[in-house]
């Protein structure tokens, strides 16, 4: 079987230069392409992604930085792309300056080919261990959802005990599990009461909210996705609490009995306690894709976390199918639950390590 060669983007404006990095890496098998500087190179990502990018930095119309700047902001799909300054200058500011702009290292004219070709491989390599963790966790997290509902239904449990939002299974009829969180909003009678069913503000509001639970348990029965949402007042704040209804991902073996509809509880004013840190680890996320994950485990509608994230509906609905394809999922209900299930193979002090760590 033929091994995918990879794709390294050389940006250098020096024209010799540029076809001499192109046959160090086209002889050492890569696949190498080049841009003569920044503008050139942005056009070229619109239709192609590198798996590393060598970069000049000081070039006509738009330098390393600049192109590195304007990647972040527009490429954040590329936050996993390493990327290699390439440059003359070698004073230590330089070096400083390049680090803290993001680069993943930095290599010194004139080329060194032996070292740039060690460098090209130890970072594709580190790129390759990451990709393989990313799939042994997607793999572990199958094998957790695979085994006997009793047995996951725990593991899930206690992640869901540990949120700071509230989490509510509920069939047509009665509430099967409230996690910690929303027994807490019960006990604080700020607009949500838990008993057989659920209940919330005014006779109107609650019966909103049986149909939409009834009609996730509809779908869930059909194996279709749903999500819907409705704002609850509530007597602490003249912020609305958020309720989130939707259809669970149907276990292999589930019969007609557990046709189930799932309920995120959350409060505007805070942002659910859905690591971004961890999440990345876990499934190999960009950081804005982390940012959409957290915000779909916290019961967001696309909408709103495009109001939330300040950018277009088309652009969360491209993360997201990021998301289905990194995560092996299909539909919205399934990644939120692989999300939570994720989060409870995680040691509580290594979640909150990572959380104090996060910037």
């Amino acid at each position: 079987m033929t091994k995918t060669k990879r794709n390294i983007l050389c940006i250098e404006d020096e024209l010799h230069l540029r076809q001499d990095i192109i046959d160090e890496l086209t002889t050492a098998g890569y696949r190498a392409r080049g841009a003569a500087d920044g503008r050139q190179a942005l056009a070229m990502l619109d239709s192609e992604r590198p798996d590393l990018i060598l970069c000049d930095i000081s070039m006509p119309h738009l330098d390393g930085f600049g192109f590195l700047d304007a990647v972040r902001a527009r490429h954040p799909d590329l936050a996993d792309v390493p990327l290699v300054f390439l440059t003359a200058l070698h004073e230590r500011e330089s070096v400083i300056a390049g680090k803290l702009a993001g680069a993943d290292d930095y290599l010194v004219k004139p080329i060194d080919y032996d070292l740039l070709l060690a460098t090209v491989k130890a970072r594709l390599d580190q790129v390759s261990r990451m990709d393989k963790k990313t799939e042994r966790d997607i793999a572990a997290l199958r094998k957790a959802l695979s085994v006997p509902t009793a047995e996951r239904r725990s593991g899930i449990e206690r992640i869901l005990d540990m949120l700071s939002f509230g989490v509510l299974i509920a069939s047509r009829s009665k509430i099967t599990f409230a996690n910690q969180a929303a027994k807490d909003m019960h006990q604080a009678e700020d607009g949500l009461v838990l008993g057989g069913t659920l209940r919330v503000g005014s006779r109107v509001s609650s019966a909103s909210l049986r149909a939409l639970i009834e009609t996730a348990c509809a779908a869930s029965a059909r194996g279709e996705d749903y999500l819907a949402s409705l704002c609850i007042p509530r007597r602490s704040s003249p912020q609305d609490l958020l309720l989130t209804v939707c259809s669970p991902p149907e276990p292999a073996d589930a019969g007609p009995q557990d046709n189930l509809a799932v309920v995120f509880i959350s409060d505007p004013a805070r942002r659910p306690e859905v690591s971004n840190v961890i999440l990345s680890d876990l499934f190999g996320l960009t950081p804005t894709e982390a940012e959409v994950a957290s915000a779909l485990a916290g019961g967001r509608r696309t909408d709103e976390i495009a109001q939330d994230l300040a950018i277009s509906a088309t652009t969360v609905a491209f993360h997201l199918r990021n998301l289905f394809d990194k995560t092996g999922t299909r539909r919205q209900a399934d990644l939120i639950v692989l999300i939570l299930t994720g989060l409870a193979s995680i040691d509580p002090a290594q979640t909150a390590s990572k959380r104090a760590a996060a910037p």
